[in-house]
C-alpha cells in the first residue's frame, strides 16, 4: 500500500529516541520529510545524522527545543516551512513524567509535567491547528493510561486522559476543515523508558515476564511496530480516521 507520504512535511517532537524516533524513521522510510526535535543540541544533531544517512539535510532536519517553552510551537512550524517548503502535520511526543504513587509525587513534579506534557502539547496542537489546511493531521503520543491507570505512574494517569479529551475536542473543531486529530496509546513497548520502569521493581526481568503474561500476544511491542502504526495514522491513507485513540498494546487493554 502506498501511504501517500512522499514529500509530505511533518514535525515530530521528542524524536531523538524512543517512540518519537521510531515514528520519524517510519515516516522517512515512506518518503516524508521530517523536522525532529529534542531538548539537547547534541542528541538532536546525532539523530539527524543517523536518520539522514547521507541525505544532506534534504529530508530530515532537527531543532533543539523545549516543549514547555511557549515560543516553541511557532518556531518549529516556521522551521519546517523554511527547510522543506511546507507543513502537513505534527506528531506530539513527549517524555514520560516522573514515576511515583499518589503520595510520592511532589507539587514540583506535577507542575513540571503539566508544563511539558500537558500545556506544551496543547500549545503545539493549537499552533498546528491555526496553520494546517485540508488534509493536515495532528497526532498525539499518549499512553494506555488514557483508559486504565498504570500503577506507579500517577502523574501520567492524571494528565494523559485530559490530553485525550482535548484531542477529541480538537478533532470535532477541526473536522469541518478537513484536518484530522488522532492519538496513539502505547503500553509495553520495548523502549528505554519502559525498561527503566521495569527496573524500578528491583528485578527488571521478572517485571517484564509478569507484564508479558498479561498481554495477549505475550510480548512487548517493538519501537518499529509503533512507528509504522504512527506513520499510517499520520498518512493520507488514514484520511477517514479522526478523533480516535488507538491502543498500540498487543491486545492488553481489557475493554473494546
Amino acid at each position: 500500500m502506498d501511504l501517500g507520504l512522499k514529500d509530505r512535511v511533518y514535525v515530530v517532537t521528542g524524536a531523538t529516541r524512543g517512540l518519537g524516533r521510531a515514528s520519524a524513521e517510519a515516516l522517512l522510510a515512506e518518503g516524508a520529510k521530517v523536522l525532529i526535535t529534542g531538548r539537547e543540541e547534541k542528541s538532536v544533531a546525532d539523530a539527524v545524522t543517523e536518520l539522514g544517512a547521507g541525505a544532506d539535510g534534504s529530508v530530515v532536519a532537527g531543532v533543539a527545543a523545549d516543549n514547555a517553552d511557549p515560543g516553541t510551537p511557532a518556531r518549529l512550524i516556521a522551521e519546517a516551512r523554511a527547510r522543506f517548503g511546507g507543513f502537513d502535520g505534527i506528531l506530539i511526543s513527549v517524555g514520560g513524567p516522573a514515576p511515583g504513587f499518589a503520595a510520592d509525587n511532589t507539587d514540583e513534579q506535577w507542575a513540571a509535567a503539566f508544563d511539558a506534557v500537558f500545556l506544551g502539547a496543547v500549545r503545539l496542537a493549537r499552533a498546528a491547528a491555526e496553520t494546517l489546511t485540508e488534509g493536515g493531521v495532528i497526532g498525539f503520543v499518549l499512553s494506555a493510561s488514557v483508559h486504565e491507570p498504570i500503577p506507579g505512574l500517577t502523574i501520567s494517569n492524571g494528565l494523559r486522559p485530559g490530553l485525550a479529551g482535548f484531542a477529541k475536542s480538537l478533532a470535532n473543531d477541526l473536522g469541518p476543515r478537513g484536518v484530522r486529530v488522532v492519538g496513539l496509546l502505547p503500553s509495553r513497548i520495548d523502549t528505554d523508558r519502559v525498561r527503566s520502569l521495569d527496573a524500578l521493581s528491583g528485578d527488571a526481568d521478572a517485571a517484564r515476564a509478569a507484564n508479558e503474561a498479561t498481554i495477549p500476544l505475550r510480548r512487548y511491542g517493538t519501537p518499529e511496530e509503533f512507528g509504522r502504526t504512527a506513520a499510517f495514522l499520520l498518512s493520507p491513507a488514514a484520511s477517514y480516521l479522526t478523533g480516535l485513540m488507538l491502543p498500540v498494546d498487543g491486545g492488553a487493554r481489557s475493554g473494546f
